[in-house]
This record gives structure tokens, C-alpha cells and sequence, in this order.
């Protein structure tokens, strides 16, 4: 099998990541729809609309997952066809950490509830606090993942 030639192989990289990009843009979409969604559902206390935002949380959820596909399906070209183990490996690391702020989003979610539901419990308050504190530092480690890819991908042109 030939080998694509070097510019070839640039191009497909740069092709992929900005498909990436891209992608992170409809993450971020989905994430403030899913907050404004949240905050209607929040709104309509005491008598929640759960239906409402259930049927919003799967919508989301169903992007996500199509999201991440898609990620995984860069990072095994990236890995596979052009020998660039190490941008995979970028997306390996931003993949774990997207999760990890879904979950934490849906974590906040549920304890801004109780926040308002329970008003005087402050370990409520203070969970919403810690919860935010910790879905700030992930969102950091997800910009940072994303400036090594983009140095990374850089240097090798």
C-alpha cells in the first residue's frame, strides 16, 4: 500500500480538526440548550414539568452521543490511516473529560433542585457551589486539551 504523500496526510488532519471543531461547537449548543431547558423546568416548580424536560435531556443526550461517535471516529483515523497517534490520544483525553462534565452537569442539575426545593438545607448550597467549582475546573482541562491538540497538530506542518 502507498503511503499518502506528506501534504496529503497535513490536509487530512486539518480536515479532521476542524471537523472537531465544529463538533465542539454543537457540544457547547447542546449544553446551553440543556441549561435553558433546565432553567424553564426550575421555573415551573412547585408543579414540574418533567415530561417536558425529560423529553429534552434525551434529545440531548441522543447529540451527545452521535457527537462522541464522531469524535471516536476521527481519533481512529487520526490514529490508523495517518499516523498520528498522538492528536489521538488528545481526543482520547478530551473524550474522558467531556463525559465527566456531562456528568457534573447533570449532578449540578439535580442539586440546583434540591437547592430550591430545600432552600434552608445549606449543604444543598454548598453542593451547587462544589459542583460548579468542579465543572469550571473540567471545562479548563477541556480548553487546555484542545491548545495541545491545536500546538500539537501545528507543529508537525
Amino acid at each position: 500500500m502507498l503511503s499518502p504523500c506528506p501534504w496529503q496526510t497535513g490536509e487530512a488532519v486539518r480536515v479532521l480538526l476542524q471537523r472537531l471543531q465544529e463538533l465542539q461547537g454543537e457540544r457547547i449548543e447542546a449544553y446551553r440548550l440543556l441549561e435553558q431547558g433546565h432553567q424553564a423546568y426550575l421555573s415551573s416548580a412547585p408543579h414540574y414539568d418533567f415530561p417536558r424536560y425529560r423529553q429534552l435531556v434525551h434529545e440531548v443526550t441522543v447529540a451527545f452521543s452521535g457527537i462522541s461517535q464522531e469524535v471516536l471516529d476521527i481519533a481512529g483515523r487520526l490514529r490508523d490511516e495517518l499516523a498520528r497517534p498522538d492528536l489521538a490520544q488528545h481526543l482520547a483525553r478530551l473524550q474522558e473529560r467531556e463525559q465527566e462534565k456531562l456528568q457534573l452537569t447533570a449532578q449540578l442539575q439535580l442539586a440546583r433542585q434540591q437547592a430550591q426545593d430545600q432552600p434552608q438545607a445549606d449543604a444543598h448550597q454548598q453542593e451547587v457551589q462544589e459542583l460548579k467549582h468542579k465543572l469550571i475546573k473540567t471545562i479548563e482541562a477541556i480548553s487546555e486539551i484542545l491548545q495541545d491538540l491545536k500546538y500539537d497538530s501545528e507543529e508537525a506542518e
